[in-house]
């Protein structure tokens, strides 16, 4: 009992220091993306002739655009560095530490204007600006990289990981969101403390730099000493990094994946943006700045709200139908910001409405489902690259937020001193147009694209698995389709029973199975490795997995008949796809008792995907135990 509270309080230990991490993580990238610019069009260059200011801002802006999309391409390269790290810390904790204290250093010499080098020179500037940024930027992929790559590496069980990523991006939300809360606070007191003036300028921005630099620092910290990594198999498609030109293959042939990726591009503009101009909004045009941090106390209550609750809303709800009602509400929070943004209240209600939406959640599953409807398509699994979609639309969309965002506040002059005062309805147009109508348009093109283009349903995923299933078992796909070819031998394969249970044939099953095989009616919850051999898929509904045994013998095991409408509901694995394994490992945890409860047959069925190639021994029906030798095949 002992052993099992350190256990645990280990594992708890290990899991909130993780979650910390992307606490400062997820605040530094805010203070980086969205709040740098601000403090560009603000106070960077606030003694500067305002020519020569708005001059440097668009060039600045302009950089930070090209060196963020630059940044996609280096990704891939960064991801292979920490890969090949070895250290007595790990792989990861070396480059989640030191790129958290490079790129926090940088940060601050940033926020500093780089010691007013562009009084002296700007060309001087422009040059020194694009050595700092690019390496601030390559320390921060580094650690961004390392930290979310080490999540295979803290647990083999899926569910554990599921619970360091969702922990993750829990306190991720709350980093980000945040800084909307601190950040007038912080800048215009520390700038009261150096000048004796109540605003937001140059020494109360140096001060916010040095303090999120400093929790960023101390969250990698957290998890340099809170975490331990294990010595286990990571996952292929993580070792082998996506490059934009495997993204763009995959997007040419899997006709889902691109629109689905094209919706979630167009929301996530609009979101980004909209974020990006937020503060403008308030100080510029509202005139309120100290009531900005309402938009991060909002975002960050129906983020709570949200996320929780969609799973629950899903069981009910159609994942298209959740995102149209977030994207209704987003286009009635612009409506409110374009007509009704001096009306407190109803500004209020519209910020509610923007943070209502399930695009990213809808997102992450539709496009998941999309690698079974491309194997189904294509005969090839696009797993990494549905893994690194998501996050080079985010970096993307992030770039040209902030190219946006520049020119808005260049446009709209809303720069330097300037104030609320300052605007007259030409810059409030200005900043209309390209703030709010531009999102709109976005906002809806997302919606229609979507509703129109976007096919997988939850249950037309279903019926793919499951069309899938059977070409694979009649041999007509095969599970070696995208990895060299196993060595075949002559040498029979005996094949182990991956369950404990009563053993049957595959005549016997109330439904049909075209395939070679057998079943067992199981009496324990775990699978087991019926072989020594590799894994090579499991199916995103983890109710199946594809495995081929050293001889060259491919294999599917499947858990429960029906049970792909459970959405991995109830299913834990405890591998790694692409992971060796040896015979009568733990494979997958399953809920015997939750399927019957969904009105699920729990019925574990074994097929051999190669039958005009192998020979079957006899199956006799009997009680087994698992581990227990099934019978031998042997190819013909």
């Amino acid at each position: 009992m002992q052993n099992t509270k350190k256990f645990s309080k280990k594992k708890l230990t290990s899991q909130l220091s993780f979650a910390l991490g992307n606490l400062g993580h997820s605040a530094f990238y805010g203070a980086l993306s969205t709040y740098f610019i601000v403090f560009v069009t603000s106070s960077m260059f606030s003694n500067l002739d305002k020519t020569v200011a708005n001059k440097l801002i668009g060039l600045i802006t302009g950089l930070i655009v090209v060196i963020r999309i630059a940044e996609i391409v280096v990704d891939p390269l960064l991801g292979n560095i920490v890969d090949n790290t070895r250290t007595k810390w790990g792989k990861f904790k070396p480059w989640i530490v030191i790129g958290n204290i490079v790129s926090g250093l940088l940060l601050v010499i940033l926020f500093t204007g780089i010691f007013g080098l562009a009084k002296v020179s700007w060309i001087l500037f422009a040059v020194a600006f694009v050595i700092i940024f690019i390496t601030l930027d390559i320390f921060y992929s580094f650690s961004d990289v390392a930290y979310w790559g080490m999540v295979p590496a803290l647990s083999e069980d899926s569910r554990e990981r599921g619970i360091y990523t969702s922990l993750g991006s829990f306190t991720g939300t709350i980093g980000w969101n945040g800084l909307t809360i601190i950040i007038v606070p912080i800048v215009t007191y520390f700038t009261y403390i150096s000048t004796g003036k109540s605003y937001q300028g140059a020494p109360g921005w140096v001060a916010f730099a040095i303090i999120i630099s400093l929790i960023a620092i101390l969250c990698a910290l957290s998890v340099a000493f809170g975490t331990k990594e294990k010595d286990n198999i990571i996952r292929t498609s993580a070792k082998k990094k996506t490059t934009i030109k495997d993204v763009f293959s995959a997007l040419a042939h899997n006709d889902q994946i691109l629109w689905t990726s094209l919706a979630y591009f167009l929301y996530s503009f609009a979101y980004v943006v909209t974020n990006g101009v937020l503060f403008y909004l308030f100080k510029y045009v509202v005139g309120k700045p100290g009531e900005y941090w309402l938009v991060g106390i909002i975002a960050t209550i129906i983020g709570f709200c949200t996320s929780p609750i969609y799973p629950i809303l899903n069981k009910f709800i159609s994942r298209k139908v959740l995102f149209a009602v977030g994207q209704i509400s987003m286009i009635a929070a612009y409506l409110i910001f374009i007509f009704a943004r001096t009306d407190m209240t109803l500004l209020i209600i519209g910020l509610i409405l923007f943070d209502i939406n399930f695009a990213q959640l809808v997102t992450v599953l539709t496009l998941t489902d999309s690698i079974e409807y491309g194997q189904l398509k294509t005969g090839e699994r696009n797993e990494a690259v549905v893994l690194a979609v998501r996050p080079m639309i985010d970096k993307l969309t992030g770039a040209f937020s902030n190219g946006l965002v520049g020119f808005v506040a260049i446009s709209a002059g809303m720069t330097g001193s300037a104030t609320a005062a300052d605007m007259t309805s030409k810059n409030i147009h200005t900043f209309e147009s390209l703030a709010f109508y531009v999102p709109l348009v976005m906002a809806i093109l997302a919606l229609l694209v979507f509703l129109t283009k976007v096919k997988l349903t939850e249950k037309k995923h279903a019926d793919i698995v499951e069309e899938l299933k059977d070409k694979l078992i009649k041999g007509e796909i095969s599970i070696e389709n995208q990895v060299p070819v196993t060595q075949i031998t002559s040498t029979p394969t005996s094949i182990y029973a991956p369950v404990s249970g009563q053993l049957t044939s595959l005549d016997n099953l109330k439904t049909e199975f075209p395939g070679t095989g057998f079943a067992v009616k199981p009496t324990e919850d775990a699978i087991y490795a019926p072989f020594d051999g590799t894994i090579r898929f499991t199916f995103t509904t983890k109710h199946a997995l594809g495995i081929i045994s050293t001889t060259g013998i491919e294999a599917i095991i499947h858990i429960g008949i029906g049970t792909v409408n459970m959405h991995g509901t109830g299913f834990t694995t405890h591998y790694t796809d692409g992971q060796v394994v040896k015979r009568g490992d733990l494979l997958v945890g399953f809920d015997r008792s939750l399927i019957k409860e969904n009105g699920y047959d729990d019925t574990v069925v074994f097929f051999l995907t190669q039958p005009q190639k192998i020979n079957l021994g006899t199956i006799e029906e009997r009680t087994i135990t698992h581990d227990e030798k099934i019978c031998d095949v042997t190819f013909k």
